[in-house]
């Protein structure tokens, strides 16, 4: 019956309602049980009245519309949903014909389904402001079980500005399970709606036995559409510091700026300080700048007030360009160590490095074939002569070609040539000489005999052994060992021209490349991956310490496994051992991911390497995890422990609660290591969260009423 009055009932609620003054806004639509015509100026609507209006979408018992006063008295239960994701419930109503402007009666304001505000009266002004008086705010769920919300917001008077998206509160009083714990006279808050707008955000309050037990107080500001900037107090018993934090979006890049700036205590009348910026901007031509500055004042700022575990600082300015064949990168490094064992007079401080590289398909020989240009360079500042004050610069030119071949039976036959020169100049060390040059060639082959196999259950293997044998020509130039120190035997470089990451060092000789690796997916979910690899040599004619795995005319076995589980359970592991399976690196690594779990736990082991400043053994285990033991509870753990000096290195644990309208998150962590420039600490952090204003990220919870 109702479907077939619609039509009707709409014209005569249109014709009388719209009226003129309507004619230029969108017109409106009215359903309900019964319709009736009161003289020439009074429409009532009665039984499951519904109207659509300019994205508002009105339910109610009864509406009685007096054109002559333009006026519609509304019997409820009343329920108004407006496009904005906010809901106004009431029993009683008198509004304007466009629902912008009047009084609900024992109403409830109702903002993206997450923040409730219950109301005496409520007051609709310009279709933008809603007046609450003697209001109720909560996001907390209220039922029979739980009468009383975990917090709530007691004010004399609320004004939602829906343009603003602005809460204002007067007299507002802060209860915590119906006792009152906090007053203010005036306060403005966020609806939910809101991603960026400026004002406060959460204070943590801490202790920390170096720092002092103080409160964080951040404040918010937005600067635009594309910056802002927060500015975070820290006042505590034994320093004042502000912390801050800018960024900006830019057309075609980005800037992250933080720092902070304290007085305390801890250094009595000195300024400490630290700024960490970093970016992009695009140029003209692809060009990007990218820069990436660390600076702070002393050596145990950073670590003293837990802004970075950073021991070295590495401040960058560098122009780059990437396209499908060609590759351009200048930039200028300056480096600073904060290790007390560190002396920056005579560590390599200011570095520049100039990379050109490009692919090409060379005519006649078919394949690919690259050429690179780099030009490298660094300083001290010591004026020692040698090791202690070497300078070095360095130009390289290398050209390297491969092209493959299908043979019948499936295996891929690869030929691979390149040739490096290089330039040397050696200042401030007598025991070099000052300027040298070198070409080192390089030529080989290379087979690949992949399998695939699919099982009638439908798991897949698949196996590829592979057999490299290189040739590289020795060098008789003599130059110091500056950019290829840090070695590392993986996988990744097992079939690698030379396993040195630099160009002062070139892996040389014959030597031979073998390994395999196998793959068995399964349809199940889960993934298997094992590699195996060695290297041999004619003769040992490099430089590679015990520590790497690459000593010797043949080098430790490489073993690296991967294991995967329904992209939840990851097991990664990587050894190196000779073969008397003594080992020289092992590293593995779990992570566990699910609803409940995020679990990530690393064990290391390497023996010492002199070469690499590591004089004795790592044997080093840690953990990182979260695990969620109850429907609102969540326990942390963050945990170092050096086996070598048997004792925790760092430690922290935990606890969060949380539901649809509180996060409480309680931390103890705790520094064990020390040196000259920081002591030993602990650190107590609670951080308490009122959900419902602004856009917070909620966890999923489960409420507390059944």
């Amino acid at each position: 019956m109702r479907a077939l009055l619609r039509p009707l009932l709409s014209a005569l609620f249109l014709l009388c309602v719209i009226g003129p003054a309507m004619a230029q806004q969108s017109p409106a639509t009215l359903v309900a049980d019964q319709v009736s015509l009161n003289g020439n100026n009074q429409v009532t609507a009665t039984g499951n009245v519904e109207v659509f209006y300019d994205g508002a979408h009105l339910r109610a018992h009864q509406i009685i519309y007096d054109a002559s006063t333009e006026q519609l008295s509304i019997q409820g239960p009343i329920t108004i949903s407006y496009g904005d994701g906010s809901t106004v419930l009431a029993e009683s109503a008198a509004l304007d014909q466009n629902l912008r402007n009047g009084i609900l009666t024992s109403a409830r304001l109702v903002l993206d389904q997450q923040l409730q505000l219950a109301a005496a009266s409520l007051q609709r002004i310009d279709g933008r402001y809603t007046r609450l008086n003697k209001t109720v705010a909560s996001s907390c769920h209220v039922c029979s079980a739980n009468p009383v919300p975990l917090w709530q917001i007691r004010a004399k008077e609320v004004i939602h500005d829906e343009l603003e998206q602005q809460l204002y509160f007067t007299n507002a009083r802060l209860e915590v399970a119906g006792v009152p714990v906090f007053y203010l006279p005036r306060l403005r808050l966020p609806d939910p709606s809101v991603e960026r707008v400026s004002g406060f955000l959460i204070p943590t309050v801490q202790s920390d036995s170096i720092t002092g037990t103080g409160v964080r107080l951040p404040y918010f500001i937005t600067l635009g559409e594309s910056r802002d900037i927060t500015v975070a107090p820290l006042i505590t018993t034994e320093t004042r510091t502000l912390e801050f934090s800018y960024r900006q979006l830019l057309q075609d890049g980005e800037v992250l700026v933080d720092g902070a700036i304290s007085r305390d205590d801890i250094r009595p009348n000195e300024w400490r300080s630290y700024l960490f910026a970093e970016g992009n901007i695009g140029l003209p031509d692809d060009f990007v700048f990218n820069f990436d500055i660390e600076y702070t004042s002393d050596k145990a700022y950073l670590l003293e007030y837990d802004f970075s575990d950073k021991d070295r600082l590495e401040s960058q300015l560098e122009v780059t360009r990437t396209r499908r064949d060609e590759y351009i990168s200048t930039a200028f490094t300056h480096y600073r160590s904060l290790r007390a064992s560190d002396n920056n007079d005579i560590l390599p401080t200011e570095v520049f490095d100039a990379t050109y590289e490009r692919r090409f398909e060379p005519l006649g020989l078919g394949g690919n074939a690259s050429v690179l240009l780099n030009g490298y360079g660094f300083q001290r500042h010591s004026k020692t002569n040698g090791d202690d004050g070497r300078d070095m610069g360095r130009a390289t030119a290398k050209l390297e070609w491969y092209r493959d071949w299908q043979l019948r039976n499936g295996m891929i036959f690869k030929t691979q040539a390149a040739g490096q020169a290089d330039f040397f100049a050696v200042r401030q060390d007598d025991s070099y000489p000052s300027n040298q040059a070198q070409f080192v060639p390089t030529a080989g082959v290379e087979l690949r005999w992949p399998h695939s196999k699919t099982t009638a259950s439908g798991v897949v293997h698949i196996l590829e052994p592979m057999v490299q044998l290189l040739w590289t020509g020795k060098s008789d130039a003599d130059v110091p060992n500056e950019d290829s120190t840090l070695i590392e035997f993986d996988e990744g470089n097992l079939f690698a021209l030379s396993r040195f990451p630099g160009y002062d060092e070139t892996e040389s000789g014959f030597r031979a490349n073998i390994g395999a690796t196998w793959t068995r997916i399964d349809p199940a979910g889960w993934e298997l991956g094992v590699t195996v690899g060695k290297v041999f040599r004619d003769t040992d004619v490099n430089n590679f310490s015990d520590g790497t795995g690459l000593s010797g005319s043949e080098s430790d076995w490489l073993t690296a496994f991967h294991l995967g589980i329904n992209d939840h359970i990851h097991l990664f592991n990587r050894t190196l051992f000779n073969n008397e399976f003594s080992f020289t690196k092992s590293t593995t690594r779990l992570s566990w991911i699910d609803e409940d779990i995020a679990l990530g736990s690393t064990y290391i082991w390497l023996i010492e390497d002199p070469s690499q400043s590591r004089f004795e053994r790592t044997s080093e285990w840690t953990l990182d995890a979260e695990y969620r033991f109850a429907n609102n509870w969540i326990g942390k753990v963050d945990w170092r422990y050096d086996f070598i000096a048997d004792k925790a290195a760092k430690a922290k644990v935990g606890l969060e609660y949380f539901n649809e309208c509180v996060s409480i998150d309680l931390s103890v962590s705790r520094r064990f290591t020390s040196s000259s420039n920081v002591d030993p600490s602990t650190n107590v952090g609670l951080k308490v969260t009122l959900l419902g204003f602004g856009s917070n990220n909620r966890r999923q919870s489960v409420s507390e009423c059944y």
